[in-house]
């Protein structure tokens, strides 16, 4: 058995078929807790012509302290900057969220889907009811891997809650994205990298700096390739799930996998299936992996999850882990509305130290 699990819990947010800036669903929601304790999601509000905003919604709780479901408190952003808006569409999408403490900020890293196409945006607030917009990541160049990070698609990303080193040994902010490792449809791979197929990388910044100033969370460098494809579950291309959790063992972070087959040109993909799996990363240096899944933690089993936009999708990106011990996932189901599932550990820490 595995030393992760998941549980689903249910169904906490679903489409409001009344509503037109709902019509293709809400899903894929950041999850943070506010300083007064209330539990946020940030679901991607989907209207037809996939026109994206991000919601802010409520979770409420039984008296067990489960999620039941979500009350809706309007939206954090809707795409008005040039950089959220295309011929076609227009995107704030896939939020994450991450209380960055040395900051005393919460920090939500979207994809803005802009003229270029998919790009990483910021994002920053103090109580998660009203946000400011920093504008799109800039990745340093960096000659050692002969390529412009900005010139790629990325999307997936979200910080790192606390610094850790960097290459070169200093403490720093660590960004998890997910580029595409192509430049107008053709390849165009880093040098010293071999693996086409999007794979998950991370980006140090200056914290110093964003201490002085929030707009250096804008500034990445020192891109590193963290994790490809490894298994069949994920055989097609992977991403970051929700941000790291501090754990004894290691930065607990949940991400996907996709199997199957990607269609070009097509946003709501009928041949692939996406599930969830967890990685462990050392805590000082998190290029040091830990623990990796070889079977998924959560895959598209349930009904909504094979059901839906895009059928068979479980999709990971937000995390509320509680004083009691709980660790709750919030993942996007078939791209049409959200579930939770809470994360067991089965086998304790000896397990997972030892990569079983």
């Amino acid at each position: 058995m595995q030393p992760f699990q998941m549980r689903r819990l249910g169904v906490v947010m679903r489409g409001d078929p009344s509503d037109p800036a709902e019509a293709l669903g809400v899903l894929n929601p950041a999850a943070a807790r506010a300083p007064d304790g209330r539990l946020y999601l940030f679901p991607r509000v989907v209207a037809a012509g996939n026109y994206s905003r991000v919601g802010i919604a409520e979770v409420l709780f039984d008296q067990a302290g489960d999620p039941v479901g979500a009350v809706r408190r309007g939206y954090a952003l809707e795409p008005s900057e040039p950089y959220e808006q295309n011929a076609r569409t227009a995107g704030c999408e896939d939020a994450r969220v991450t209380l960055v403490a040395p900051l005393g900020l919460y920090v939500m890293a979207y994809t803005a889907y802009g003229p270029l196409g998919p790009r990483i945006a910021l994002a920053t607030s103090r109580d998660l009811l009203r946000w400011q917009r920093l504008g799109p990541a800039k990745f340093a160049f960096d000659r050692r891997l002969r390529v412009d990070f900005d010139l790629y698609d990325n999307k997936d990303a979200y910080l790192f809650p606390e610094p850790v080193r960097d290459p070169h040994g200093r403490p720093a902010l660590a960004l998890i994205h997910r580029p595409s490792h192509t430049q107008g449809g053709m390849p165009v791979l880093p040098t010293g990298v071999n693996e086409p197929r999007a794979s998950i990388w991370i980006s140090y910044g200056d914290i110093e700096a964003a201490q002085r100033d929030p707009a250096a969370l804008l500034c990445w460098r020192d891109h590193q390739l963290l994790a490809v494809p490894q298994h069949a579950w994920e055989a097609t291309k992977i991403g970051g799930g929700a941000p790291p959790l501090r754990t004894p063992y290691g930065w607990l972070m949940v991400y996907h996998g996709v199997a199957g087959e990607i269609l070009e040109g097509v946003d709501h993909q009928p041949f692939v299936h996406y599930s969830a799996g967890v990685m462990l990363l050392g805590l000082d240096d998190p290029r040091t992996l830990v623990y990796r899944s070889p079977l998924p933690t959560l895959a598209p089993e349930a009904e909504e999850e094979r059901q839906g936009l895009v059928p068979n999708v479980v999709f990971p990106t937000g995390l509320d882990a509680r004083a009691d011990g709980r660790v709750d996932i919030y993942y996007g189901m078939a791209d049409s509305a959200i579930g939770v599932a809470r994360m067991d550990v089965s086998s304790g820490p000896w397990a997972v130290s030892r990569g079983q």
